[in-house]
């Protein structure tokens, strides 16, 4: 179990694009959150921009918390 623990944490730390990070995120959340898309991505990352510093890149552990918080309340922005 420790090996899957450390695999998790790897690919949870992985910096990707927004299409691979969107699936993931999509696949990973509870039935009843709020699926993320392209265009609330988009927002989001205009929003937080301190979030992507230096680069485009994605990643679970950096902005999956954040964005939970953020996509509810997203759809009054949009």
């Amino acid at each position: 179990m420790k090996g899957k623990k450390k695999n998790d944490l790897e690919i949870n730390q992985i910096a990707t694009t927004l299409p691979v990070f969107m699936e993931m995120y999509n696949s990973t959340i509870p039935a009843n959150f709020t699926q993320a898309s392209v265009a609330t991505l988009k927002k989001f990352q205009s929003l937080y921009p301190s979030l992507f510093k230096n680069s485009d890149e994605w990643s679970i552990d950096k902005h999956r918390k954040k964005l939970i918080e953020w996509l509810p309340s997203s759809h009054k922005i949009l």
